[in-house]
Parts: C-alpha cells; sequence; structure tokens
C-alpha cells in the first residue's frame, strides 16, 4: 500500500536517461526513479510533460548581489537576502568570492561569512564556504584586482590572509608561477582546500607541476591568462588535457566568444562548468555601482571598470545554459549539467538525484525557462 505522502512525477525527463522516466516523492524527497513504477489506480499524479527535472545550479565564482559585494560584507546578515534571491533563482549552492582587498576587509569579509546561520524558516541556497580569488595572482594578469593589494605566494602570506578562518575557505585562486617550491600548493591541498589557477601566465611546465601538486580547477578559463598558442601553450592547454583538471568559464558571449566556448567545450567536456563571476549589482540592473574605491558600470549585464577593463556580469548562472543552446556550444542537456552536475563533481560533491529534497529541484520547460518544483 502505497504510504498517503507519497506523490508522483509521470513522463518526466532525467539528464542521462533515454526514455521518459517516473519520479516518486516522500516525505518531500525523491525516493525512487524508474520505468512504469506507479501503481496503477493512483490518483492525482503530476504529468511533467517531458519537461527536465534537475537540481538546481552551483555557482563557485559569485562575488555578491543586491547590491552587497561579498569582499566587503562587514555583518552577516545580507547573506540572508542574498541566499534566499540565489535559491530563487535556481541556485542551490554557492562559493562566496572575495577578490583581491586590505587585508582587513578580507578578515572582516570572512568573518561575516563564517558568523551566518542560514534560515530554517524559508528555503535559500547553501554557502559551500569562501572562494578567495586573490590575492596570490600574477601581477601582469591581475585584470580588475587592484595591483596595491596583491601579495607574494609564500607560506607565511598565505598563513596570514587564511588567519583563523581556513575553515571557511573552499577554493584558492592563485598564479602557481609565483610558488616555485610548490610548498604553498602542497600547504593548502593538506587543509583540503580546492587550488585552482588563474590570473597567471603560467607555461605548461609549471601548470603541470601545479596539478601534480594537487590543483584541480581552472578560474575563469581563457581570461586572465595566455590564450592558446601553438608554440607556447600555457596553462589552458595543460589542463584541457589533463583528466583531473576542471575548468570554469564564464558563459556569458562576452567574456569568451561563443566560439571559443565551443572549443572549450569540445576540449574539456565534462570537466567544464559554468561560472557567473557576478557582481554586487546581480539582480539590480544595468547602471553605474561602487566597487572597492572606483565604479563600474553595468550594460546589458556586462561590467566594466571607468578604464573599460572588463571586470564581471550580472547575468544568473542559470541564464548560461539557454545561451549555450542558442550559441550551438552543445545540447540542452549538456548545458544543463554544465551548471548543475559539473560543478558538484568539481569539487567532489553528489549530484544523484535520488534522497534529493525538493527544494532542491527544477522544473526546465525549455532551456530559457525554469522553475522551482513546488507541490502543494
Amino acid at each position: 500500500m502505497m504510504n498517503a505522502s507519497s506523490q508522483w512525477l509521470d513522463r518526466v525527463r532525467i539528464p542521462g536517461c533515454d526514455r521518459l522516466q517516473q519520479v516518486k516523492l516522500s516525505a518531500g524527497r525523491i525516493t525512487d526513479i524508474g520505468i512504469d513504477l506507479i501503481p496503477p489506480g493512483t490518483p492525482e499524479v503530476i504529468d511533467f510533460q517531458g519537461d527536465y527535472l534537475s537540481l538546481g545550479g552551483v555557482d563557485l565564482q559569485i562575488n555578491g548581489a543586491l547590491g552587497y559585494p561579498f569582499p566587503w560584507l562587514t555583518t552577516p546578515e545580507p547573506l540572508e537576502k542574498i541566499s534566499a534571491y540565489l535559491w530563487q533563482q535556481g541556485i542551490d549552492a554557492y562559493a562566496p568570492t572575495i577578490v583581491t582587498a586590505p587585508l582587513t576587509d578580507i578578515h572582516r569579509a570572512l568573518a561575516a561569512i563564517s558568523q551566518f546561520q542560514p534560515p530554517t524558516n524559508q528555503p535559500s541556497a547553501h554557502i559551500l564556504g569562501v572562494h578567495l580569488e586573490g590575492p596570490f595572482l600574477n601581477p601582469a594578469k591581475c585584470g580588475a584586482h587592484p595591483p596595491a593589494y596583491l601579495q607574494p605566494l609564500t607560506l607565511e602570506a598565505l598563513q596570514q590572509v587564511l588567519g583563523s578562518f581556513s575553515s571557511a575557505v573552499a577554493i584558492v585562486t592563485l598564479a602557481p608561477e609565483l610558488d616555485a617550491s610548490g610548498s604553498v600548493l602542497s600547504y593548502l591541498h593538506s587543509l583540503s582546500i580546492t587550488v585552482s589557477v588563474g590570473h597567471s601566465l603560467a607555461t605548461a611546465a609549471e601548470a603541470e607541476a601545479a596539478f601534480a601538486t594537487g590543483a584541480t580547477m581552472v578560474t575563469h578559463a581563457f581570461n586572465a591568462m595566455p590564450p592558446l598558442h601553438h608554440r607556447e601553450p600555457g596553462l589552458l592547454a595543460a589542463a584541457l588535457v589533463n583528466p583531473r583538471v576542471w575548468c570554469g568559464v564564464i558563459a556569458d558571449g562576452i567574456h569568451v566568444h561563443p566560439l571559443m566556448l565551443k572549443v572549450l567545450y569540445e576540449c574539456a567536456g565534462d570537466r567544464l562548468f559554468l561560472v557567473s563571476d557576478a557582481l554586487a549589482p546581480l539582480g539590480l540592473g544595468d547602471g553605474v555601482y561602487p566597487w572597492d574605491n572606483r565604479q563600474i558600470q553595468v550594460k546589458e549585464g556586462t561590467a566594466r571598470l571607468e578604464d573599460g577593463t572588463l571586470c564581471g556580469t550580472t547575468v544568473p548562472l542559470l541564464a548560461m545554459v539557454g545561451r549555450l543552446v542558442d550559441w550551438g556550444v552543445c545540447g540542452f542537456e549538456s548545458a544543463l549539467r554544465l551548471a548543475t552536475v559539473q560543478p558538484r563533481h568539481a569539487l567532489g560533491l553528489p549530484s544523484e538525484l535520488l534522497q534529493q529534497p525538493m527544494t532542491n529541484l527544477l522544473r526546465w520547460r525549455s532551456p530559457h525557462h525554469y522553475e522551482r518544483l513546488i507541490i502543494p
């Protein structure tokens, strides 16, 4: 006899399944997926009409939202608003990204994020840990990061930046060529902090050494690094041929041309994942906004400094799924995985639908139209 609290979804399209599936929900979680599971005569079966069911997105590089920049947080209160907003936008989890800033600001932001207690009375996106994008970057590839606050990549400097907050940090982006000994990468690996290579001029050999020492990711592939070159392949080529390395990419069509996104997808395949690199104006629209002691102009979702330097987006992560499909980079199912499955795998997180709570599920009616799965 079926439990009265169970609900059934019929004709559900699951990524990776050739046939439409049936899904059983019990006590707000997925408890079974398969063919011909629904008992005859079951009342109130929900017809999914062939729409996709997926987990929500995971954003591993996001600098703020709703006017609140993560690097300059002073209290944890804004995180409740941001986490609720991101969940409404289809994001299950995210890594608040702290860019290069004065050490006092970094520590203040790390403290605020560490103190945050998610609400229990409303669904919200889960914080995976901080992504420190800097200050250990190559000055020649620091992009919009203020050069005055860059630091040498030494064990002493790293320990000073981490302070007492190493347990709050999930990812560190660094330029590996600044650490010839590899001691910093080994230390981060010992703390179970994911090392991502970026804002770097590393040669292929230097990148390979970093990957051998434990680096497993590349930060916003193609941006803030040398381009692919047939005689000087560089860090990106080294990453693309390494089966243990994941590549994040900003698929807004400005940071990387759609044709090069296609090249990247064909090379990296399941080791590619989307990031928004969204700035604090995410959710506020176009306009001019403060960023540290400078200003950024957001126009049609692209953010630039006053001198024209590209510095981020306000394009939501899941909006990039539809763009990839429109540009012919990959099919809908593959694009969906780039935003929902691959970022989880990049951090070693599970991506199975079974036992997932309903609050983590999305219904996709098309590559551009999705909604949280809400069943009365």
